[in-house]
């Protein structure tokens, strides 16, 4: 096995030796390959065509002698299915000869094609029970890896019928479908060079670290990730002394372990730093290709684990383990750039570079006021639901924000139609764009920021493929709509300003500049026709729209199989989830806090006796034992209330879900209120678990 780099080291060598030093990207294959494979190689995925049948067996064995030099004794083909985590079966490059001695192959045909088992892995109807087989397929654009001694070879994931089973194959599709679309519209614009346009992502994550002797004695963060019950310390986040303050030796150790090990990967970690909650941290990459984005943060998620293991931290990355302090979401930030290096939310100079940015910012727009539901839909989770609409995270509403001065160019547009000024500069209709000079806004669930736009409702758990899926998707079905229109126009500039400006008018509703807390907002979002989802049951609705049906099906994103099998996934996800959380609940009043309370009342009990006997004051004690008695008492009668609802959940899949949202969820927070009141007035030491104030302020 090869060595580790000292993790406590941040230099500037280290950095630059060890980048990507675990990833099969062109830096090896130029060395080991044949430069006419390694051409064809580099053709195929930069014009995005199926790769040469010669090119697999040199691959293989060039990946297989990279591999074995980092250490490597097994292969694996690594997906992403459909539970939003990923998965991966090892195969040794062992095999026996004809001879009987044993040898190392790994033959093209294992680099491009697998087998795995698919009857395990959700699929929302697209297998039978009793079907097991599925398929993993090499994906060339993406570079594969060595961790922990297996060469990782990143893949899509199908069934024997071509229906996808995974989240990689369906963002390939709206990749080369937004490319498609916004080629076509720079030829509009004379641009005869771009042959791509590939998006970008930057995805911030945000997460929590606990100590694990704590966390171990936490049954509901075991199994749920966040806690069910927990009084809130005499200090939280009040203070804001944690955000952005001086990171704790110990919390730094794990950072840099963390950003090394990543490095190594590949991934371009960049920030770190303290977030707003106790014990709450982000860490932030540079901006890659959307492909590159979704396979590292998932990585990413896997090596924050790992990492905090041997730290003796628990990393945790649900959207909200901590009641009454900010959760954790994901901010996915995301662009269009040619291949050329341009990109195309970028405010221009010349008169036609900034028509091309206007007609790219109105079809954007469009798409989000047409397609917000879909948008909401993509962050709709048990867990993020929790989170959604606090001071930490956007609320529900879908609104776009765009700064103060990008706002006037835009208003000035709809003014224009709208016939309150005449709008003619020169001999370009479009007026001039400022740079990125306005502030941010933090309550803007999808914010306009220089040259991106900022996706802020992801939960810290969800994979980042399902938003950039309807990112791309929406973006090609607006850019198709200009072009289908424009290709025909007969004054290009006149009718590039009219629909520019007529599509500001029209969609002027999803623009919001203001505070999406205020209570006023959401009276303000009612009247302007825009929607409210406040929960998950209400967001899967969006996967029988029609509208949004027809425009993953139109652009063969999803066959109308593939789609409705999310739903089933999705909503069968949401039940499951917050079944669990209600049985562990159940099981933790019944097994640990009613007999720890009780016990403690006894002791009171005695005490009070004891006083009573020798007729000394005990008001204490009879007030004391009476509120633990009533309380328990009340307890044990809401969790038999919690039991008789989820012996009642009734079969209708459409029903489940808002059962579970209406019924079971609102049971769970009257529980869990009478447990924090006995946690408050129970002696420490007889309460069995750690406090809030354990978790959040470890040293």
């Amino acid at each position: 096995m090869y060595n580790t780099p000292n993790a406590n080291s941040d230099s500037g060598t280290e950095i630059f030796e060890s980048f990507g030093c675990d990833v099969f990207n062109e830096a090896p294959m130029k060395k080991i390959l044949d430069p006419h494979i390694f051409c064809l190689w580099q053709e195929s995925v930069k014009h995005r065509k199926s790769l040469p049948p010669s090119i697999a067996e040199p691959m293989a064995e060039a990946m297989k002698h990279w591999a074995l030099s980092r250490g490597a004794t097994h292969y694996s083909h690594w997906f992403q299915p459909l539970t939003g985590i990923t998965a991966e079966k090892h195969e040794s490059f062992l095999d026996i000869g004809a001879d009987g001695k044993p040898m190392l192959s790994f033959s093209g045909t294992a680099l491009i094609r697998s087998e795995s088992d698919a009857s395990s892995f959700p699929n929302g109807g697209l297998r039978a029970t009793f079907e097991a087989r599925g398929y993993t397929a090499w994906d060339p654009s993406a570079y594969a890896f060595v961790k922990d001694g297996c060469l990782y070879i990143p893949t899509c994931f199908f069934s024997p019928s071509g229906a996808a089973l995974d989240k990689k194959t369906p963002l390939l599709r709206s990749i080369e479908e937004v490319s498609r679309e916004a080629v076509r519209v720079l030829r509009l614009f004379g641009d005869k060079e771009t042959t791509q346009v590939t998006p970008f992502v930057g995805a911030e994550q945000e997460y929590f670290l606990v100590d694990k002797a704590d966390y171990l004695r936490r049954p509901d963060l075991l199994l749920t990730g966040r806690t069910l019950f927990g009084a809130l310390p005499p200090k939280g986040q009040e203070l804001d002394d944690h955000y952005y303050g001086v990171i704790r030796p110990r919390i730094l150790r794990y950072m840099r372990e963390l950003d090394s090990a990543l490095w190594r990967l590949g991934i371009p970690a960049k920030t770190r730093h303290n977030e707003v909650a106790p014990c709450q941290h982000e860490l932030a990459p540079i901006y890659s290709t959307v492909n590159a984005a979704c396979d590292h943060n998932q990585l990413m998620m896997e090596l924050m684990k790992k990492t905090a293991e041997k730290h003796g931290l628990v990393c945790l990355l649900h959207e909200k383990p901590f009641a009454g302090i900010n959760g954790s979401g994901k901010h996915n930030n995301w662009s269009l750039a040619t291949d050329g290096g341009t990109n195309l939310f970028t405010p221009g100079k010349s008169p036609m570079e900034n028509g091309r940015f206007l007609l790219f910012l109105a079809a954007f727009i469009k798409g989000a006021d047409e397609y917000q539901d879909y948008l909401r839909c993509t962050a709709a989770s048990a867990g993020n639901d929790l989170r959604l609409g606090g001071n930490e995270a956007p609320p529900a509403i879908v609104s776009v924000f765009l700064g103060q001065e990008l706002s006037a160019v835009v208003q000035t547009l709809i003014d224009g139609i709208e016939g309150n000024c005449s709008m003619t500069i020169g001999i370009d209709p479009l007026p001039a764009v400022p740079g990125d000079t306005t502030d941010r806004n933090r309550t803007s669930p999808l914010a306009f920021t220089g040259n991106k736009f900022e996706f802020r409702m992801l939960g810290a758990s969800q994979s980042i493929s399902d938003v950039n899926i309807a990112l791309n998707t929406i973006m090609a079905h607006e850019l198709k709509w200009f072009a289908d229109r424009l290709e025909s126009s007969g004054d290009f500039i006149s009718d590039l300003h009219r629909l520019i400006a007529q599509t500001f008018f029209e969609h002027r509703r999803i623009l919001f500049s203001g505070n999406g807390y205020d209570d006023h907002w959401k009276i303000e979002a009612t009247r302007r026709g825009l929607s409210n989802h406040q929960c998950t049951a209400d967001c899967l609705q969006t996967y029988v729209d029609p509208a949004v049906v027809s425009l993953l099906t139109g652009h063969g994103i999803f066959s109308p199989e593939e789609f409705r099998a999310r739903r089933e996934i999705h909503r069968e996800n949401y039940g499951k989830i917050i079944r669990i959380e209600a049985l562990t609940m159940i099981s933790i009043i019944r097994s640990q806090i009613l007999p720890a309370v009780g016990r403690y009342c006894g002791r009171i009990c005695s005490q009070l006796r004891e006083k009573q006997a020798l007729s000394l004051p005990c008001q204490w004690e009879e007030r004391l034992s009476a509120r633990l008695s009533a309380l328990s008492d009340k307890l044990d009668g809401e969790c038999i209330q919690l039991e008789q609802l989820l012996s009642e959940v009734p079969e209708h899949p459409k029903a489940k879900a808002f059962y579970y949202r209406l019924k079971v969820l609102p049971a769970m927070e009257v529980a869990r209120g009478t447990i924090d009141h006995l946690e408050a007035i129970t002696e420490k030491s007889s309460w069995p678990f750690p406090a809030y104030s354990d978790l959040l302020f470890f040293a």
